[in-house]
């Protein structure tokens, strides 16, 4: 197969790809604005959380899907600041100090970048929210109880306000809050850990009444359905509820699956988790025993108003009077680490979504990883990777280049017969199937090693896209974050040359048509790698230099053995 070919089955890919993204985003608009819930319950035994709640306080409380704020907590620890509020016990703000705000980069603001000098995607100013409640945003976690007596996520606790910081020495920090409801007492308690993103809720339940107290508890999240803040919208990821059972396994419940009431999920099991996915960063409701096989009920529906909900309920309690008991849960909000979220709950992993090659792309991960912990440099990791996987596809390679070299030294043949027959394609076709059989060569010999290595670029593309390891990983000089496109642009225009390279070692299309626009297909992939992360474009930047190198001494050989002459008329 022809270069002109080869690089259209090339872009073909690449526009597959891209177009799958924009279906994705199309499949998955903006939610409707509605005023009434259209979801179904969770389960047909016991009513939704929140359906028909007793009041629990005389105080009054927002109608609609609004959430009321009261007395506030901060909490503070060695990886992120909480903000707990008194109504419903939620967590309303959660930062995570590590990592900072995604800002999104634009091809403008990369262009502002490179005569203003300033800096990258992320604004290095703010911490990055994952809970949030602002004009703009809702996004945070709730828990309580169905059931006469019990407090619910509407409910207001007493709640000491102020500071509460992890001090030095400290591994863990508690903030407690209490509700009373007609003799029963309740005692919600958030455990923070130091050096963790699990936080672990406690309910303690005492009846001091005269009657059994009887309910169920429920964990969710509610959240709007907007894309979350900064996120690129040339490149989209996953963003909305996901779940994890034994018997589903990895479930995604899109919003716009919700709108349209398609509840084909699993609604209840004896394992699993609910959480909510973005880029990057998971919160999730999970058991503290990942053994534990009590019968548990999972949710998702549309609260009105852009607004939506997704969590689980666990069994019923009862306790009897003069009685107490425990509920126990586990929160985890925080990066979509792996190697942690493998030892919280079985399938939480699966929240880093690898796409349809996640069979290729999770073993290349790993091995950058590996690489990564012998050079301590992400981008260097990168670099080797490339070398690693080029050597891998060396014979491929050589042999596609071959054909190459000898289609080049066609070319001028090739040529002559387009001129002598002219329009008549037929006749045109079996002169040139019998010059490669006279010099033995396969038209088709430069196409299989690009099919066959196409699938390892979009794996190594979602492995990269994936990976919060590489969020705000620097490499070198001016690219500070390899998850983000490069500022300067100076990354993508070396790939434009090196592109340029290549077709320069490739032969000439026949056709002056195709010959323009092969010429056109530099700029036009260095286009749209303005928008790729900079990791990404290292990668291909690297491989063409490789490519290049191999494809020149191909040729060299060719030639000094006496096969890159031209050919006579």
């Amino acid at each position: 197969m022809d270069l002109q070919r080869i690089v259209a089955f090339v872009v073909f890919s690449f526009s597959l790809l891209m177009l799958w993204n924009a279906w994705q985003d199309y499949n998955h608009p903006k939610p409707v604005q509605t005023t009434q819930a259209n979801g179904q319950p969770a389960g047909p035994a016991l009513p939704m959380p929140g359906a028909n709640l007793p009041a629990a306080q005389p105080q009054p409380v927002a109608s609609g899907v609004q959430v009321a704020s009261g007395t506030r907590a901060v909490v503070k620890t060695d990886v992120m600041t909480v903000v707990v509020d008194a109504n419903g016990g939620d967590l309303r703000e959660l930062s995570l100090d590590a990592y900072q705000q995604d800002t999104e980069v634009e091809l403008l603001k990369g262009f502002k970048k490179l005569f203003s000098g300033g800096g990258q995607g992320a604004d290095k100013a703010k911490p990055f929210k994952l809970f949030e409640q602002s004009p703009e945003h809702d996004y945070f976690a709730q828990s309580g109880f169905v059931g006469k007596d019990l407090p619910n996520h509407k409910t207001v606790y007493t709640l000491q306000a102020g500071e509460y910081d992890l001090k030095p020495g400290e591994n863990t920090l508690k903030v407690s809050m209490t509700a009373q409801m007609d003799g029963v007492e309740v005692v919600k308690t958030y455990t923070f850990h130091r050096d963790s993103y699990v936080i672990d809720v406690d309910y303690a339940v005492h009846n001091g009444g005269t009657a059994d107290v009887e309910g169920y508890s429920y964990f969710q999240f509610q959240r709007d359905g907007k894309k979350p803040e900064g996120q690129s919208t040339f490149i989209s990821s996953y963003a909305g509820p996901a779940m994890y059972t034994e018997s589903g396994k990895f479930q995604k419940i899109a919003f716009s699956d919700i709108d349209k009431a398609k509840q084909d999920f699993v609604k209840a099991a004896p394992d699993g988790w609910m959480g909510m996915v973005q880029h990057h960063f998971v919160a999730a409701w999970v058991t503290p025993n990942p053994d534990d096989k009590a019968e548990r009920g999972f949710y998702a529906d549309a609260l009105g108003n852009g607004q939506y909900r997704a969590g689980m309920k666990m069994p019923t309690i009862k306790v009897a009077p003069g009685g107490s008991a425990n509920v126990d849960m586990r929160l985890y909000a925080g990066p979509q680490d792996q190697a942690k979220l493998k030892t919280l709950a079985h399938g939480l992993e699966h929240v880093v979504d690898y796409g349809w090659l996640t069979v290729l792309a999770y073993p290349l991960f790993v091995f950058l990883s590996w690489l990564n912990s012998l050079v301590h440099n992400w981008g260097v990791a990168i670099i080797l990777l490339t070398v690693a996987v080029k050597m891998a596809f060396y014979p491929l390679s050589a042999a596609s280049y071959k054909s190459m070299a000898q289609m080049r030294k066609l070319a001028p043949r090739l040529q002559h017969l387009k001129e002598r027959y002219g329009d008549d394609r037929q006749k045109l076709h079996e002169a040139m199937m019998k010059v490669y059989q006279e010099e033995k060569i396969n038209p088709l010999g430069g196409c299989l090693p690009i099919v066959v290595q196409i699938p390892v670029f979009i794996a190594l593309y979602w492995a990269l896209m994936s990976a919060v390891e590489l969020r705000q990983a620097p490499f070198a000089l001016w690219i500070t974050d390899l998850s983000e496109p490069d500022p300067y642009l100076v990354l993508p225009i070396l790939m434009a040359l090196t592109m340029f390279i290549q077709q320069k070692l490739s032969p000439t299309p026949p056709d002056p048509v195709q010959a323009k626009v092969m010429m056109i297909m530099p700029i036009a992939f260095s286009f749209m790698f303005l928008f790729f992360p900079s990791g990404l474009v290292l990668y291909w930047l690297v491989n063409n230099i490789l490519s290049i190198l191999q494809q020149w001494r191909i040729n060299y050989v060719i030639e000094r053995a006496g096969h890159g002459k031209p050919a006579t008329k």
